[in-house]
């Protein structure tokens, strides 16, 4: 399991679209964790729930607890007590959302496949979200973005060179 304590982390707080409730969300080194409590809040369904299909998911080897389970260390309410509580990164979160039978989780299935559909059809997918609420934080995401873009420009200078090519080639044969 990994130890995220000594990692640089930010907490967010996701609300669902009526904003009956919110799930704190932390978020270190580019992932996003939750813990099986907020798991079963997010999806909407029982704690056990939740525990039983992350259980389904090691024993299937879906996916492994050394790389999606880290343990945070954190004190009680009043302060004297240290709890250890697992949490699950964003690969074990969407396996439970095509697991856990929930109308939220219906919901959740729906955005992701739409996702997972732009970029097999498409070749990619942007947060326009992200987009319109950038911040400081976010420039190493638009650096790496730029240079995405470079690679789809090459990739667009050797097509129209193709074409050139061929264009040359249909020429020579008049």
């Amino acid at each position: 399991m990994n130890n995220l304590r000594n990692q640089q982390q930010d907490i967010v707080f996701y609300s669902d679209e009526d904003e009956t409730f919110n799930v704190e969300v932390l978020v270190k080194n580019e992932d996003v964790w939750l813990n099986s409590e907020s798991i079963a809040k997010l999806f909407k369904v029982g704690r056990p729930a939740i525990t039983k299909q992350i259980n389904n998911i090691y024993d299937d080897q879906e996916l492994e607890e050394n790389s999606t389970c880290s343990i945070l260390e954190h004190m009680g309410n009043n302060g004297n007590q240290k709890y250890k509580t697992k949490y699950y990164n964003l690969d074990m979160i969407i396996s439970l959302g095509f697991r856990v039978n929930s109308k939220t989780a219906i919901k959740f299935r729906t955005w992701a496949n739409k996702l997972l559909k732009d970029y097999i059809i498409k070749g990619y997918n942007l947060n326009e979200d992200r987009f319109l609420k950038t911040n400081k934080s976010d420039l190493e995401y638009f650096d790496e973005l730029l240079e995405k873009i470079k690679l789809i420009r090459t990739s667009e200078r050797m097509f129209y060179q193709k074409i050139t090519d061929i264009f040359a080639e249909c020429s020579i044969d008049m």
